[in-house]
C-alpha cells in the first residue's frame, strides 16, 4: 500500500506577504502586488512595472555576512525555508537521513550574474566576486536549504522554468510515497526582477507594457497582453501520514496525485495537450473520479496564449464538470514568479482546501469568449471543496498538475 503524504509547515515570500498568514489574507482580500519596479532605473525600459517582495529583511533570518554570499533567490528561499521548518517543528524530530530537499528556481541568480559581467567588462577579471559562481548556480537554494535544515537525505533542484516549483513537490511527494524519505523541504524561489530579465522577456513580447498597475496581470481578460514579472519563495513540508501523527503535527492538507508530461510542440507557445494530460494524470493517480475535483488554482499567466489553451485543457481533461469546476489565478495578484510560482500557488491551492474559500482572479473586466469558464472573477468565494489542483506550464513544454485533499483529520 502507498504511503500517504501530507503537508505539516509552511513558509512564503511573496509580492502580497512575506509570511503564510499575511499571504492568504491578501489572497482572500484581493490584494494587487503590481506595483512600479523600484530595484533599478526603469527609465529606457518598455516595461515598467512588477510584482516587488515589499518590506524584506533576509537578517531576520541569516546574518549579514551569509546575505553577501548568497543571491537574494537563495534568501528568499532560506526566509521561506525556515517559516516552514518553524511552523512543522520537525527539524529535531525527523532522521536526517530519511529528510529530503528539493527547492527549485527556474534561472538561479541572474542578479548576481549581471553584477559580475558588469564588474568583468568595466573593471577586469579581478574584479569579480570569488562567490560569484556558487551565489548565481540554480541548486544553491536547495543546497542551502538542506544545510539549514540538516537534511541529510535526498537532494535536489528542478529547473523545469516556470513548472520548477510544482515538480519540486510532486517529485518529493514520490519519494515519500515510495519509502525513500520520511519528510521533505519542497519548493521554489526566484529574483528575477533585474534589468536583463525585464528587458529580455519585454523583449519576447511576454510582459504586459501597460503602466496602469490594475490591468497588467489580467488572466483570463480579453485585454490580456503578457504576464508581469514577480519574485519571492515559497516553501512546504511534506511528510508521511504516520510519521506526522506519530509526532502531533499539524496537517494542514494532503497531496494524493500529481502529473508531469511534455508539450513537445514548441519551447514558448503551449497547445493545450499536454496541461490536458498532465491533470488527468493527476487525477488517476490519486484514484478519484473527475467530479470530485472542485477548484483549479491555473498557471494562468495572463498571456494571450497561455489562457486561451490552459482554458481547453480544462475542458479536455474534465469534459462537461469544467463548467462546474471554480478556477482562478492568483497570479493576478502576485505577478509570476517563473520557478518559485508552483510553489506559492501550490500553497494557495492548499489554504483554499482548508479554508473552504476560493481566491479570486482580480482585476477583471472584458469577457473573453475563449477562456469562458468559472474564473471566480474579482471576489473571493465561500466554496467547501475537497479536492482541487494546481497547475504550472513552463516554457520547454514543461507540465505539472498537483492535486491536493482537503484534511478532515
Amino acid at each position: 500500500m502507498e504511503r500517504r503524504v501530507v503537508i505539516t509547515g509552511i513558509g512564503a515570500i511573496t509580492p502580497i506577504g512575506n509570511d503564510l498568514d499575511k499571504y492568504w489574507e491578501s489572497l482572500k482580500n484581493g490584494v494587487n502586488g503590481v506595483d512600479f519596479i523600484t530595484k533599478f532605473d526603469i527609465t529606457d525600459h518598455k516595461v515598467k512595472i512588477g510584482a516587488e517582495v515589499k518590506d524584506f529583511d533576509p537578517t531576520l533570518y541569516v546574518d549579514k555576512k551569509e546575505v553577501k554570499r548568497n543571491d537574494l533567490f537563495t534568501l528568499y528561499a532560506l526566509a521561506a525555508a525556515t517559516q516552514a521548518l518553524e511552523d512543522s517543528n520537525i527539524k529535531d524530530n525527523v532522521d536526517p537521513y530519511r529528510f529530503g530537499t528539493i527547492v527549485s528556481s527556474g534561472i538561479g541568480g541572474l542578479g548576481t550574474i549581471e553584477t559580475n559581467v558588469q564588474r568583468l567588462l568595466e573593471k577586469g577579471p579581478k574584479r569579480v566576486n570569488p562567490m560569484y559562481i556558487p551565489m548565481a548556480i540554480a541548486n544553491m537554494a536547495s543546497g542551502n536549504v538542506a544545510i539549514l535544515a540538516g537534511a541529510k537525505g535526498y537532494c535536489s533542484s528542478v529547473v523545469t522554468a516556470c513548472a520548477a516549483g510544482s515538480h519540486s513537490i510532486g517529485d518529493a511527494f514520490k519519494l515519500i510515497q515510495a519509502n525513500r524519505l520520511d519528510a521533505a523541504i519542497a519548493g521554489g524561489a526566484e529574483a528575477t526582477i533585474t534589468p536583463s530579465a525585464i528587458a529580455g522577456f519585454a523583449n519576447l513580447t511576454a510582459l504586459n507594457m501597460t503602466e496602469d498597475i490594475n490591468r497588467a496581470s489580467i488572466p483570463f481578460d480579453k485585454e490580456r497582453g503578457g504576464f508581469v514579472m514577480g519574485e519571492g519563495a515559497g516553501v512546504i513540508i511534506l511528510e508521511e501520514l504516520e510519521h506526522a501523527k506519530k509526532r502531533g503535527a499539524t496537517i494542514y492538507g494532503e497531496i494524493v496525485g500529481y502529473g508531469a508530461t511534455c508539450d513537445a510542440y514548441h519551447i514558448t507557445a503551449p497547445n493545450g495537450e499536454g496541461g490536458a494530460r498532465a491533470m488527468v494524470e493527476a487525477v488517476a493517480d490519486a484514484g478519484i473520479d473527475p467530479t470530485e475535483v472542485g477548484y483549479i488554482n491555473a498557471h494562468g499567466t495572463s498571456t494571450p496564449l497561455n489562457d486561451k489553451f490552459e482554458t481547453q485543457a480544462i475542458k479536455d481533461a474534465f469534459g462537461d464538470h469544467a463548467y462546474n469546476l471554480n478556477v482562478s489565478s492568483t497570479k493576478s495578484m502576485t505577478g509570476h514568479l517563473l520557478g518559485a510560482s508552483g510553489a506559492i500557488e501550490a500553497i494557495a491551492t492548499i489554504m483554499a482546501l482548508k479554508n473552504s474559500i476560493i481566491p479570486p482572479t482580480i482585476n477583471y473586466k472584458v469577457k473573453d469568449e475563449e477562456c469562458n469558464l468559472n474564473i471566480t472573477p474579482n471576489q473571493a468565494v465561500e466554496k467547501n471543496i475537497k479536492y482541487a489542483i494546481s497547475n504550472s506550464l513552463g516554457f520547454g513544454g514543461h507540465n505539472a498538475s498537483l492535486l491536493f485533499k482537503k484534511w478532515e483529520g
